[in-house]
């Protein structure tokens, strides 16, 4: 007779040897949701430097490395500060912005030798905002910038002086003027007027001109220059799809306003960037994206370089970030939708390349899941795309879901590497993200079949893929959560109060819950394209009834779900006090509510501990709705 405590003792030994073989493991929240040690990198234009941002436990300052002699020297010394952006003035100096506010992204702007000497402060504590126009020196001592200074509401051009921190006014904006645009020289050469609506395209021949209007948009058509032509100064590439749903990339004569030729385009795919050759004088390459991003090739030498890039970094996508004035020095990020990627240095005229950094050394490839782009027809026969993640090691059958709307307004969800859809699935989940109507990339009618939709249309976008997983089997229809952030957020929650689709539960992480509010946070300076978001979002005045169904804020009693709320108490636009008022009413109707705050900077690497804090307790509401039924 067999003892039936080996029979026990065989058969547990066997369920765990399967559950290895099948098993997949679960990876820490802080793994996925690691600062980068390194980032920023770039390359001094005459290609001897090589800058960076060093994150040393919650102080973050810039390195420069001496390419030929290996040495790095760190040549600023902030606590408790961040850098938000620094760039190469010259192959000496170099500015960067350090942080005073966070949440209003305001800043203080220095100068600095590379050596870390000779630091001076050009701005000082300032409310207002400044952008720099053109990063190379004028004259050795001007930077071109636009700036709120005088006026909340609008930006003008100054010339500031880098050697005395002097700011004078290079243009004045007559108060519509929305964006100013350089040529390759610096010299201040378009503008871009809006009436709120209509966009106007300015063109001057020189700066001694004055500015006269050359083209007129609607803001639903995209036009946006690039560069000037160099032995043509009165010609500009743009991406445009003026007269075509599709964008592509032309030739523009500013004299009269003409389009002159396609460069590059088609009926079926959308030009999303170009890359203009300072050194080459020309357009070298096109990006278009369908499921992914690609490059359509207008330069053979170009084409080469990133032919080399292939066949040293193979099966990864590569993007180069920065290169020196020569162009034969270039750093290289990389990335595919399993691996965060990395950062490499790489030399035309050797061949060499030499990693960098790690964007996140945590994260192992064979352990994350495969992004794969899906698409179906809505209730309107309007085709909608969008990505599935599986989980590993699991057939596509009865899986818990978690729906990934993407935030907005605008915007769009991305093939690649996304921390938050890879934590997902190592956590069982399916996770589906939907480019619902009103998403970019697709044209301009299919960005404008969204206007005025949140919680009508967009949401019959979300809930006609959630029935497309379920007919085929892969989605268990009663484990389906909804999760998003921003605008995403107001389509979560959007989603629980419709009762089309039964969703287990919803999470929002800064959602908008009220249209309203979010139309009033719109900041000073937006306010010339504030009809434009009227347009987008809703005019409070005359769709007021259709605003209010879709603010969650006014439909707490029709919510009967567990719901998920983390808020940015610091978000300037969501208004604390209501997030709290709408967490009560629920809470007063024994709702199930986790609530959770934070204060300011939730994506920035010093503040790990929140985004840990904010993904654990996310794990736990999701585990508690979802894997438990």
């Amino acid at each position: 007779m067999v003892n039936k405590k080996y029979v026990y003792i065989f058969l547990s030994l066997f369920i765990l040897a399967c559950g290895k073989q099948e098993g997949v493991r679960v990876i820490p929240v802080a793994d996925f949701f690691k600062a980068q040690e390194k980032i920023a990198y770039h390359i001094s234009p005459d290609g001897n430097y090589l800058s960076y941002l060093m994150l040393e436990g919650k102080d973050q300052n810039l390195y420069v490395e001496d390419l030929k002699t290996g040495q790095n020297e760190k040549i600023t010394k902030l606590e408790g500060k961040n850098i938000n952006f620094y760039f190469w003035v010259n192959s000496s100096e170099l500015i960067y912005y350090k942080e005073i506010d966070a949440v209003h992204h305001l800043s203080d702007i220095f100068i600095i030798n590379r050596s870390g000497g000779n630091e001076r402060q050009l701005t000082s504590n300032e409310k207002s905002r400044i952008r720099v126009l053109e990063d190379q020196l004028i004259d050795d001592k001007y930077l071109l910038v636009s700036s709120n200074k005088r006026d909340s509401t609008v930006f003008d051009v100054y010339r500031l002086n880098v050697r005395n921190g002097q700011m004078e006014m290079a243009a004045r904006n007559p108060g519509t003027v929305t964006n100013w645009i350089t040529d390759a020289d610096g010299k201040l050469r378009l503008a871009t007027s809006s009436d709120g609506v209509n966009e106007t395209f300015l063109y001057r021949a020189t700066e001694a001109e004055p500015f006269r209007p050359i083209i007129t948009n609607s803001f639903k058509t995209t036009f946006r220059p690039l560069a000037f032509a160099k032995e043509r100064q009165n010609i500009i590439y743009a991406i445009s799809d003026v007269g075509r749903d599709k964008s592509a990339l032309v030739e523009l004569d500013c004299n009269t306003g003409k389009e002159l030729k396609v460069l590059y385009g088609n009926d079926s795919i959308n030009v999303t960037d170009a890359q203009y050759s300072r050194k080459q004088k020309k357009m070298v390459f096109v990006v278009y994206e369908t499921w992914k991003k690609l490059k359509y090739f207008l330069d053979d030498s170009t084409a080469l370089l990133y032919n080399n890039l292939d066949k040293l970094l193979p099966k990864t996508e590569t993007r180069i970030i920065d290169r020196d004035k020569a162009e034969s020095i270039f750093i290289v990020r990389t990335f595919t939708d399993r691996n965060p990627g990395s950062y490499y240095l790489y030399t035309a005229q050797t061949g060499k390349l030499r990693k960098l950094s790690d964007f996140n050394s945590a994260i192992k490839q064979d352990q994350m899941c495969e992004m794969k782009s899906i698409s179906f027809t809505s209730r309107d026969s309007l085709t909608i795309h969008g990505y599935l993640t599986l989980p590993l090691n699991r057939k596509a059958e009865n899986l818990p879901v978690v729906v990934l709307p993407h935030d907005g307004p605008g915007s769009r969800n991305n093939w690649g590497y996304n921390p938050e859809v890879q934590f997902l699935a190592n956590r069982g989940y399916a996770v589906f993200q939907i480019n619902y109507r009103g998403s970019t990339g697709y044209g301009k009618e299919f960005t404008a079949a969204g206007f005025k939709q949140w919680g009508c249309k967009i949401q019959g976008d979300i809930n006609d893929g959630v029935k497309w997983l379920i007919n085929r089997k892969i989605a268990d229809p009663k484990r389906i959560a909804i999760y998003g952030t921003g605008f995403g957020g107001n389509i979560a929650l959007n989603a629980i109060y419709a009762r089309e689709t039964h969703y287990a539960c919803a999470a929002s992480n800064s959602g908008v819950i009220n249209l309203f509010s979010y139309l009033k946070s719109i900041p000073p300076f937006l306010k010339p394209n504030l009809q434009k978001y009227y347009e987008v979002v809703g005019n409070p005045f005359t769709d007021v009834d259709r605003m209010r169904k879709s603010s969650p804020l006014f439909q707490a009693d029709k919510i009967n779900v567990p719901v998920f709320i983390a808020q940015n108490l610091k978000d300037p636009n969501n208004n604390s006090g209501e997030t709290i008022h709408f967490v009560k009413q629920l809470q007063k109707r024994n709702i199930s509510v986790t609530y959770l705050e934070n204060e300011g900077g939730f994506f920035f690497g010093k503040h790990i501990e929140q985004r840990q804090k904010f993904y654990s307790a996310l794990e736990e509401f999701l585990k508690d709705n979802l894997k438990k039924k």
